[in-house]
């Protein structure tokens, strides 16, 4: 089967001030196609890697999303907001006397109780869905929100600059954060603000890695949507970053598509591998990507999604 319409993975430097919605929107009139999604929201003040699927390439998505990610921050101590960032006003400040308490040894053992796996409680305007709502429109609406605490791990939290100015009302420092998905870096900074007793919240976010999608990969939109797109990293080449590789020849290609179980050649399941783990791989023929599919401990290999291509 034949499709014209693009096909494949985009990295995207999200700019400020715009959602993922609205870049979505933006590349579905930009590429002239509808079928795009975007891996991994990054709220309206941040900047930085977006990845978008188009096409098929929506199908590859959610082995994206659960991916580690990279940030560089901005944290500012001395006031939080009601978002945890810079997009709401700040609405409670600390008491000068405590402000001018913080040192640097304090801001980096606040820092190192955050490393590791920790119990996240995340913004209470953020997308989390509450009893089938999500949570930013509760908090709208002005219900008072408290979300469960969620297991995530911040491989890495890194101090790169610390501003003083107390006299001024607030402290900035500068971080690196790697961290898994669902990790909130607003909440990291507010929960360091809470810690050291000066409130906290993020005046600047850019996500420079998702998983091996990096910021040097990724296209800036252009102001005008009639300059020509840009080449998509394709559906094999993406696939390639996020799962292991089994090439098959044009028979098992089409076997795989009709839903049968064909041998895997000189690739091995991990037997003591679960489910959810090592058992996907990309399923590719003549570089074209055929499917994402399971390695089963017998060695056969079944098709879990399958992707239309076409086979001479």
């Amino acid at each position: 089967m034949s499709d014209s319409s693009p096909q494949g993975v985009l990295v995207c430097d999200k700019p400020q001030g715009l959602s993922s919605h609205g870049v979505v929107s933006r590349i579905r009139r930009w590429f002239g196609t509808k079928k795009v999604g975007h891996a991994g929201t990054l709220d309206p003040m941040a900047t930085g890697v977006l990845v978008l699927g188009l096409g098929r390439g929506t199908k590859l998505l959610t082995y994206i999303t659960g991916v580690s990610k990279t940030y560089f921050a901005t944290i500012r101590l001395g006031s939080s907001t009601p978002t945890d960032d810079a997009d709401s006003d700040p609405d409670r400040f600390a008491d000068p006397a405590d402000l001018a308490r913080v040192d640097t040894a304090a801001i980096e053992a606040a820092v190192a109780k955050l490393r590791g796996p920790i119990d996240q409680v995340p913004s209470a305007v953020s997308a989390i869905k509450v009893d089938g709502k999500r949570s930013y429109a509760r908090v709208r609406a002005g219900e008072d929100v408290e979300l469960k605490a969620r297991r995530v791990e911040v491989s890495e939290f890194q101090i790169i600059d610390l501003r003083f100015a107390a006299e001024e009302g607030h402290i900035d420092v500068d971080v690196e954060v790697d961290c898994s998905s669902g990790t909130y870096v607003r909440a990291l900074a507010r929960d360091i603000g809470t810690d050291l007793g000066v409130f906290g919240h993020l005046t600047a976010l850019r996500r420079t890695r998702v998983g091996d999608f990096h910021i040097d990969q990724a296209v800036t939109l252009p102001e005008d949507l009639d300059v020509p797109a840009p080449a998509l990293i394709s559906l094999a080449g993406a696939a390639r970053t996020l799962l292991p590789v089994v090439t098959v020849d044009a028979g098992r290609a089409r076997a795989l598509m009709q839903g049968k179980t064909v041998p895997a050649g000189d690739w091995h399941a991990d037997p003591d591998a679960d489910d959810s783990g090592s058992r996907e791989v990309a399923v590719v023929c003549d570089d074209a990507l055929v499917s994402v599919a399971e390695v089963r401990r017998s060695g056969g290999l079944k098709s879990l999604t399958a992707f239309a291509i076409d086979l001479a």
